[in-house]
């Protein structure tokens, strides 16, 4: 059971109903799960987190197998449990590779694919010293371009809010899955 609870729809307010009823209805297509149920106690707030995963998620300009790693990424340097359970296996359908899933759950730092290493590095860079050096963000930049670079840097900086939201919560795991990722001393 979560920390804060879930607005059970028969007793949420007009505007919560609004958008809720707007992610069925939209892009969607299915009541908010996770993080957007949690944020339903501030809709705007909901709303504008599902407009700005849909961008993110469905609309990316990186390859499945490269917004997944990110995403794995994010998850795993927050502890996310609820995070890399929902994405472990969309990872696996984006091509990413078994020694890339589980370099990531175990928190390792080395990749055999140079994409996979650059977006590591400045992730990580971003995440642990709040910046990335130059080195870290020429190597994106020709990888993917600036626009790449900005779009990395949201992708990252998207999924350490949605972490830090599902973590505040004590989101689970769904019910009878093993939490899968090991636990930091």
């Amino acid at each position: 059971m979560p920390r804060i609870p879930l607005v059970p729809v028969a007793e949420m307010n007009p505007e919560q109903r609004r958008v809720y009823d707007a992610m069925i209805g939209g892009q969607r297509k299915s009541a908010p799960v996770g993080p957007l149920a949690v944020a339903m106690h501030r809709p705007a707030l909901a709303e504008t987190m599902s407009a700005l995963g849909l961008v993110l998620r469905f609309n990316s300009t990186f390859e499945p197998r490269l917004r997944e790693f990110a995403i794995l990424l994010t998850g795993r340097y927050w502890d996310c449990q609820f995070e890399w359970a929902s994405h472990e296996s969309e990872a696996r359908k984006a091509g990413l590779s078994e020694a890339s899933i589980e370099t990531l759950r175990v928190g390792g730092s080395v990749f055999a694919a140079a994409d996979e290493q650059a977006i590591h590095d400045y992730g990580m860079e971003l995440l642990t010293k709040h910046f990335a050096s130059d080195a870290a963000y020429r190597r994106i930049v020709v990888l993917f371009g600036v626009a790449g670079a900005v779009e990395l840097t949201g992708l990252v900086g998207y999924y350490a809010m949605i972490a830090l939201m599902l973590n505040a919560a004590e989101f689970e795991v769904p019910e009878g899955m093993v939490p899968p990722l090991p636990v930091r001393g």
